[in-house]
């Protein structure tokens, strides 16, 4: 009887704790700005902040089987569509925060020869004894960018052979910074932040759709609705400048 009191007890405030959180489910290349957001959020609001990391598929994916999301930050527009056609979120409630942009990463085990993205020799002079590391290219936002640029730069058949698939662009990055791959292709974003890798190019925008990153309230709770209006105001926006995001409609 004490047991079970016991047990129901334990229950019953997790599940409180739970409901006093507010949970924020963002592709893994705003891992850095989304957890700096959450904890100025937390100190102006008083309201605590779990974050859920990962590729924006996944995410996508768990969300529309049920996942206890609150707000859902996508590094694509077309995993935010996929909830929208689901009936998951609302158009209105989805809007677009953030750009990035793609770069090819080396390790430190790497020569310096020059590099020229467009040219197919350098690419394959690159990957002759490793592969390069990306997100999975049908379903990891990163991934797909990193496809379509490499189509578009006249390299993708030759190449399409000697990728290291990752589930999302932070496995992809953490390949190289081991060392298990000598190049990678991920957001400037990460690479900027990372002591382990060395940018040695910028894919030309031209080559690839935006990288744009839209965020949708999947609740409209009261909660979900002042933290999404929080991303929107100058604070949030100078988080993600400090972390190498462009803003969009930024002040």
């Amino acid at each position: 009887m004490i047991r079970s009191l016991f047990i129901a007890l334990v229950v019953f405030f997790s599940a409180s704790s739970a409901a006093d959180s507010l949970k924020v489910y963002a592709a893994s290349s705003m891992t850095n700005a989304i957890q700096d957001i959450s904890k100025r959020f937390y100190d102006q609001t008083g309201i605590k902040v779990v974050t859920v990391f990962g590729g924006s598929a996944s995410l996508a994916r768990q969300i529309d089987k049920g996942a206890p999301a609150d707000i859902y930050i996508s590094a694509n527009k077309k995993w935010m569509e996929y909830l929208i056609q689901k009936g998951t979120i609302t158009s209105e409630n989805a809007t677009d925060i953030a750009r990035n942009r793609l770069v090819v990463v080396a390790g430190a085990n790497l020569s310096d020869e020059p590099f020229d993205s467009s040219n197919k020799q350098s690419w394959v002079s690159l990957t002759q004894n490793s592969r390069i590391a990306v997100g999975q290219t049908d379903s990891v936002p990163a991934g797909i960018y990193a496809k379509q640029s490499l189509q578009t730069l006249g390299v993708w058949e030759v190449l399409k052979s000697r990728l290291a698939s990752a589930n999302n662009v932070r496995f992809a990055l953490a390949l190289v910074e081991r060392g298990e791959t000598d190049i990678g292709i991920v957001y400037r974003t990460d690479a900027l932040y990372s002591d382990a890798v060395t940018i040695i190019t910028e894919l030309p925008e031209s080559s690839h759709d935006p990288i744009v990153y839209p965020a949708a309230l999947v609740n409209e709770s009261e909660d979900a609705q002042m933290f999404f209006k929080f991303l929107m105001r100058n604070d949030a926006k100078q988080v993600l400048n400090k972390y190498g995001f462009q803003t969009i409609n930024s002040n």
